[in-house]
């Protein structure tokens, strides 16, 4: 991304003040028909690996995995699951919650988790607002949004995650010095969110200099979503906000 900071942070008050609906979730459930071994990954393994928001949470977050975790994140909407993957494999002292209502890519990762045998994931598959309101203060260290739905079109915009209510939701459950991470080829919800972010009394955008948004930070794994928006031409952000202490 070419272009000065300060041609990427404008919104204007209209624009941040589209009504946000509760809890609401707009993305597609399900796809194409799921294969057998797929279906039998869901009714076998996923209740395996579900959390229960109709449980009372945990103190701590790292009591959700069958073994000890060092830290906990979460990447919200993972898709077809190869960034969260690839962090649960590179990081294997990490307990890792990956969110995806998308009923196609859940039996996707669910996939990879049982050929690979990682054991340091749980997942969520519903709403991400009510996993954040479900979750303790302070409980995680970091928040992934990888190449989210921008929902382009002006009547739409109601319906993206990064929206108030949900940036202050995230900064009650991450840590002090924890991480919300953001990745997206489409200008304008990249300037949405930094607006927002900016916004906010509780975050810190850490770019210093031009190529910390323009690069990916190093590991990160490209999704088959940015790869073809790569091949199509479309340069992704990448964008990096810290909670404030």
């Amino acid at each position: 991304m070419s272009r000065p900071v300060a041609d990427i942070t404008g919104l204007s008050r209209d624009e941040d003040s589209a009504p946000q609906g509760r809890g609401a979730f707009f993305g597609r459930r399900k796809g194409h028909r799921l294969r057998s071994h797929q279906a039998d990954l869901i009714s076998r393994l996923l209740p395996q690996l579900a959390i229960d928001t109709g449980a009372p949470a945990p103190t701590e977050l790292a009591a959700l995995f069958d073994r000890p975790v060092e830290a906990v994140r979460l990447e919200i909407g993972f898709g077809g699951g190869e960034h969260l993957i690839a962090e649960a494999l590179a990081f294997p002292q990490t307990g890792f919650i990956g969110c995806e209502p998308y009923i196609n890519g859940m039996a996707k990762i669910l996939g990879q988790i049982e050929a690979r045998h990682i054991d340091n994931v749980k997942l969520f598959a519903g709403d991400a607002t009510e996993l954040l309101a479900w979750m303790p203060p302070q409980s995680l260290d970091r928040i992934d949004l990888i190449h989210p739905d921008p929902w382009p079109k002006r009547r739409h915009w109601k319906r993206r995650f990064v929206q108030g209510a949900n940036v202050s939701a995230m900064a009650r459950v991450l840590k002090p010095a924890g991480e919300f991470r953001f990745v997206s080829d489409i200008d304008d919800y990249v300037g949405w969110t930094l607006a927002h972010l900016a916004r906010s009394p509780d975050f810190i955008w850490t770019a210093e200099r031009a190529d910390d948004w323009r690069l990916p930070w190093d590991g990160y794994t490209m999704t088959r979503y940015g790869q073809k928006a790569a091949r199509a031409g479309r340069r992704a952000t990448y964008l990096r906000f810290r909670r404030k202490g």
